[in-house]
């Protein structure tokens, strides 16, 4: 298939451009800097140039694809509306361009928020609805174009999608301790986190762009509960600092926006994605990332 993939240059997406390519799709890739065009370009990969906010060359990349990944979020963890505004209006426009195709378009979702008190499962439906709402409520306008000839499928990410180069929660936890001199966690760090590495989310996202049936909610988790203080620990114990208990109250001072994730539980089963595609994840864990220096750039 010719494969529209937005974020293809992004932590996520150019392990997907590369599983996709591999498995013998065409990819092109949304680039908004000349650097990310020729990134894609060395992949072979072919190269539609724009960004979120660039809606004609969302809609004129979906018209032109069999497929469509969404991946690419502005993440802007000061302005969090633009973000959701960003999101909202992207997808709105790419579901418009596939609407009456039967064509699949895989669109990125987060875990958290979704339930309170036990992992999430497949079946949960989420609360975000509308611009003001999370993400812009992009989760369900997508599914909303199933009736209309969309085969939406929605690909939920654990709050750690880990590896190499990740510059996510766990890079910024790695780089708080460098700072602090101590590897924190909030409270006691029971709280859980769900955890998956980049390839096996880029191996789902192909088996649910070549396989999931429209109005599909994959989970791309492969440990399901991991406590906050066992990250911290893993860390101190790769860069050889003490383990310590940060009061919630001194959470944002001392992890910055972090913290107020550190301190949620954000969980979720995989079990139904697994028994629908046979995906079973083989890479490291996430600990084992830690410990093996995955993160020594970090700070």
């Amino acid at each position: 298939m010719r494969v529209f993939v937005t974020g293809a240059t992004g932590w996520i997406g150019s392990a997907v451009v590369d599983e996709l390519m591999a498995s013998g799709h065409q990819v092109v890739g949304l680039a908004r800097s000349e650097k990310s065009a020729q990134a894609l370009a060395a992949k072979g990969a072919d190269v539609l140039r724009g960004d979120l906010d660039d809606l004609d060359s969302l809609r004129r990349g979906a018209a032109q694809a069999e497929a469509v990944v969404n991946l690419a979020s502005k993440h802007d963890w000061g302005n969090p509306a633009e973000t959701d505004r960003a999101e909202r209006t992207s997808v709105h426009a790419l579901a418009e361009a596939l609407a009456g195709t039967d064509r699949p378009f895989v669109v990125a979702a987060p875990l958290s928020g979704l339930v309170q008190g036990r992992p999430a499962t497949e079946t949960d439906v989420s609360p975000a609805v509308g611009l003001d709402s999370n993400r812009g409520g992009s989760e369900n306008l997508a599914l909303s174009y199933v009736p209309r000839g969309v085969r939406t499928v929605i690909a939920r990410f654990a709050p750690s999608v880990h590896g190499a180069g990740d510059w996510g929660f766990v890079n910024f936890l790695m780089a708080a301790a460098r700072k602090q001199g101590v590897s924190g966690y909030v409270g006691d760090g029971a709280t859980t986190w769900s955890a998956v590495h980049r390839d096996d989310t880029a191996r789902l996202i192909r088996l649910g762009l070549e396989q999931a049936p429209a109005g599909t909610r994959l989970h791309a988790v492969a440990e399901e509960a991991l406590t906050t203080k066992a990250i911290a620990e893993a860390i101190g114990r790769h860069l050889g600092l003490p383990v310590v208990s940060v009061d919630p109250q001194d959470a944002a001072a001392h992890f910055g926006f972090v913290g107020g994730f550190l301190a949620k539980t954000m969980t979720a089963s995989s079990d139904l994605t697994r028994q629908l595609l046979s995906w079973k994840p083989t890479g490291p864990t996430l600990v084992e990332d830690i410990e093996s220096g995955a993160y020594t750039a970090a700070g």
